[in-house]
């Protein structure tokens, strides 16, 4: 498998999950669902830092918007962070990164759940 995930959270519970390798349809697609539909029922706020992603296929896309909308449904929500410069494009080019927010860093991202005091 070309994807590892780990995550780590802040002591308010925003969950951090960094991505390392690829995402694309298959394995690692699957591998990133489950591992995150099993945060999902505890934990609201979630980042993924795709700043280790070294590239993303059409089903890795379709993937990141499942769980989007899986989070949505379940009163969640969750944002994106440091874009490499190709996920950057890919989500540029299909318009998705008028779906998601999209953060700078992880600080930033984090800063933006205290705002807006979401779920």
């Amino acid at each position: 498998m070309l994807l590892t995930l780990s995550t780590h959270s802040t002591s308010d519970g925003i969950v951090t999950v960094d991505l390392v390798g690829r995402i694309v349809f298959g394995d690692e697609s699957s591998f990133l669902r489950e591992y995150v539909k099993k945060l999902l029922p505890n934990d609201k706020r979630i980042i993924f830092n795709l700043a280790g992603v070294s590239y993303i296929d059409s089903g890795g896309l379709g993937t990141l918007v499942a769980l989007y909308t899986s989070a949505r449904t379940s009163g969640g929500v969750i944002k994106l962070a440091n874009l490499t410069p190709r996920v950057d494009d890919v989500l540029q080019i299909t318009k998705l990164v008028t779906v998601f927010e999209v953060y700078d860093s992880e600080e930033k991202a984090i800063s933006s759940f205290r705002k807006s005091g979401a779920a």
